[in-house]
């Protein structure tokens, strides 16, 4: 929860601008005895996600200030001179009032327009729930140390709660905000996170208003939906091919059954290798009947993935380009995290995603005995 939590807001600590026909203002004030002729630098993104100056201005009197103007409300980062860190801002034409204090400036506070004010509640909702989980860390650590297993298995399924309470608020604030740059932010870490399933990214994406859809995250989104519009159930999974551990070239086509699962894993992934067990029960008990498996190693060490086949006794067909989230079978399959899988049929289209445990075995029997 800490972590997903984190990642959201560290994403888009955003703070919006102002709105107005000529230009943007961005009037800065920090409290806390900060040096006098102190540097601001005004900075965004290139190609490569590396952060460039745009502008630079000096602090007088904790005071600073930006003008210029904006097409549309776009995502900047201002960093203070002697200060670490950097600070997200939208800008866009108008009014921004960002205020803050030098030793405590993620709770800085900026105001000016409906964007600002949008994320202002956001961003509200998740630290409070960011407290209540950290809150519920420091219980468990003490309960952990005492071993008081009742209270540790108490706060773990409060914590588990509360992380569906996140997930839920975040859905139902682009839900209702599809006006809001904030809202592209989320959806986009929802999606990247597998927090929501395609379908829900869909919905919720095509009710955004077109300028969403044109910002940057939402172009991204785009490019994004239309990557796994090939790998969703219902559709023949992509062609591929790879090296097999002995230097041969195998392609899917060449190991496809009446049943076919795809398993992308690795040997450093631990919920890939603690899975591996339950595929291996599965191959074994239905490989007569048409279940192949073709493994997809995002190993980086031909070493560590040869030892973890033979450790776990995966006796079907692997390749790999030993090439980690660079490989360009992951790449064609939309692969950000693993273990993700395919089972395809015997035409090799996509009928079922990422299951696992008895799930994946109540499917491949239900295709395999029906």
């Amino acid at each position: 929860m800490k972590k997903v939590l984190a990642v959201v807001i560290v994403a888009i600590s955003i703070f919006a601008c102002g709105t107005g026909s000529d230009g943007y203002i961005l009037s800065g004030e920090i409290t806390g005895e900060l040096a006098d002729s102190t540097k601001v630098y005004l900075k965004t993104t290139d190609s490569t996600n590396r952060l460039i100056d745009i502008d630079t201005t000096i602090a007088i009197g904790g005071q600073f200030e930006f003008t210029g103007t904006q097409d549309s409300p776009t995502l900047h980062y201002m960093v203070i001179e002697g200060i670490r860190g950097n600070w997200p801002v939208i800008l866009e034409n108008g009014t921004i009032q960002f205020k803050g204090q030098k030793d405590s400036l993620m709770f800085a506070n900026a105001k000016g327009t409906t964007q600002n004010e949008l994320f202002s509640e956001f961003l509200s909702e998740q630290r409070r729930m960011q407290d209540m989980a950290q809150s519920m860390q420091g219980d468990m650590r003490i309960a952990n140390q005492s071993k008081d297993t009742a209270t540790m298995n108490s706060l773990r399924e409060e914590f588990f709660e509360l992380q569906e309470k996140s997930k839920e608020f975040n859905k139902e604030f682009i839900k209702n905000n599809p006006n809001a740059l904030v809202s592209a932010f989320i959806l986009e870490n929802l999606f990247r996170t597998k927090a929501a399933t395609s379908k829900e990214v869909k919905e919720l994406f095509n009710a955004f208003t077109e300028e969403i859809k044109a910002s940057k995250p939402g172009k991204r989104l785009t490019k994004e939906l239309e990557r796994t519009a090939n790998t969703e159930i219902g559709v023949t999974a992509p062609a591929f091919s790879g090296p097999t551990p002995d230097g041969k070239t195998l392609a899917l086509s060449d190991v496809k059954g009446k049943l076919t699962l795809v398993d992308f894993w690795a040997a450093w992934c631990r919920p890939c290798r603690a899975e591996n067990p339950n595929i291996v029960s599965i191959y074994n008990k239905y490989k007569d009947k048409g279940f192949n498996v073709l493994g997809v190693s995002l190993d980086k060490k031909s070493e560590d993935w040869l030892k973890a086949i033979e450790v776990d006794g995966l006796e079907w067909n692997h390749i790999s380009n030993l090439q980690y989230f660079n490989d360009p079978i992951a790449k064609l399959y939309n692969i950000n995290a693993i273990p993700a899988a395919f089972l395809l049929d015997e035409n090799g289209v996509i009928i079922a995603k990422n299951l696992r445990g008895p799930a994946l075995e109540e499917k491949v029997a239900e295709v395999l005995l029906n």
